[in-house]
């Protein structure tokens, strides 16, 4: 199939039933280049979004004993975006395969709850972190209670359940299709059209998925950030303190993946929806949104790779842990080339003396030097 084919209608003939079908012959004309570029994204999103979350996953695992409120929806995030970036690989082989689907509809539907659940697993625990920063600089002691970690594993099992609630239906509807020019497709919108009601469906989806989790972060931040402001215009040292700094990181961090993630595809979803249940949409636009959708969708993905940038603002020990790391890896370069020198290089004269620096005693000693400096930073 072309991918510069113009959008054409084949009018199939009516059921019994008098039922009109309609196909559509350009929804995949992309194929072409969409098997380069979404394999790579993918690609992309999978390494850095598995490296930054497993590291996430071993600076909290150790100090479950410690956990706090917002280290403990953090943790949620991290669990729900590792499940969604082990799924990758079979999205890759997808899409580099041209929308061809060989594995079958169970794995398909496995394949598409995982990617639903991560979708709104972020969204509800991004709401929670939102909330979680509102009660601690707003309300710290009027709803303290909410921020306990005994509350908050609950609130956490509230979330998982209500996820699990709304990727349900799916269950029941079918995921994959196989098109006219022979190959499979799966988890895409024109395997959806078949289900009855399914534009109504989709805007409830939206509303509770989207737009109220959307509503209340706004809400928060805008009254949490008018807080901020008043303090430090009423005391300049309010404004420099940790709190202030971590809960702005935090805010910004949480609007900045709901801009670039989630609004560009529940807005497509949506407007496209309202055309739908006001008209009747033609292949070209089908094909339109078609297109969109798996634009917005590698968008939305990309929040497993973002999620970390949460993190190192959220969590004071992933941002510890990533300086060290990054600190010990440029000793360790250094120690590797002072060993890697000539040997008439590996002297150096203190106090008058030529003392041999050997490689074990440099890299001690740059070791040593580095996290003593790290230390006093912090």
């Amino acid at each position: 199939m072309g991918s510069t084919a113009a959008p054409v209608i084949f009018t199939v003939s009516t059921t019994n039933n008098d039922s009109n079908k309609t196909t559509c012959n350009t929804l995949y004309a992309h194929r072409d280049y969409a098997r380069v570029l979404m394999p790579l994204f993918y690609f992309i999103v999978f390494v850095v979004g598995l490296l930054g979350n497993c590291l996430a996953l071993h600076v909290i695992r150790p100090n479950l004993k410690k956990i706090n409120s917002t280290t403990l929806y953090s943790l949620n995030l991290v669990v729900s975006d590792i499940l969604f970036t082990l799924s990758l690989p079979l999205r890759i082989i997808y899409y580099a395969m041209g929308f061809h689907w060989p594995l079958g509809e169970a794995l398909c539907k496995i394949s598409g709850i995982i990617f639903y659940i991560n979708t709104y697993a972020g969204v509800n625990f991004m709401t929670c972190l939102s909330v979680d920063r509102f009660i601690a600089v707003v309300l710290p002691l009027r709803f303290a209670r909410l921020r306990k970690v005994s509350n908050v594993r609950y609130i956490c099992v509230g979330v998982w359940l209500l996820v699990l609630a709304q990727t349900l239906p799916l269950v029941g509807m079918p995921m994959t299709n196989k098109e006219p020019e022979g190959f499979i497709t799966c988890m895409e919108y024109p395997n959806f059209e078949k289900v009855d009601h399914i534009a109504t469906i989709l805007l409830g989806a939206v509303f509770l998925g989207f737009v109220l989790p959307v509503s209340t972060i706004l809400i928060c931040y805008s009254v949490l950030c008018s807080k901020l402001h008043f303090s430090a215009k009423s005391n300049h040292l309010t404004g420099k303190s940790g709190r202030s700094q971590k809960a702005i990181g935090v805010i910004c961090c949480v609007s900045l993946v709901f801009i670039i993630c989630y609004s560009p595809y529940h807005i497509d979803i949506l407007q496209y929806m309202i055309r739908k249940l006001v008209s009747s949409p033609d292949c070209a636009d089908l094909t339109a949104f078609q297109i969109s959708l798996h634009i917005t969708v590698c968008l939305m993905n990309l929040n497993s790779c973002l999620d970390p940038f949460i993190y190192f603002f959220a969590c004071k020990g992933y941002k510890r842990k990533l300086r060290k790391l990054l600190r010990l890896q440029v000793s360790m370069s250094f120690s590797s080339a002072v060993r890697t020198s000539p040997e008439g290089s590996s002297k150096d004269i203190v106090d008058g003396n030529k003392i041999p620096l050997n490689s074990s005693i440099v890299g001690s000693t740059s070791e040593r030097l580095t996290e003593r400096r790290f230390r006093r930073e912090e």
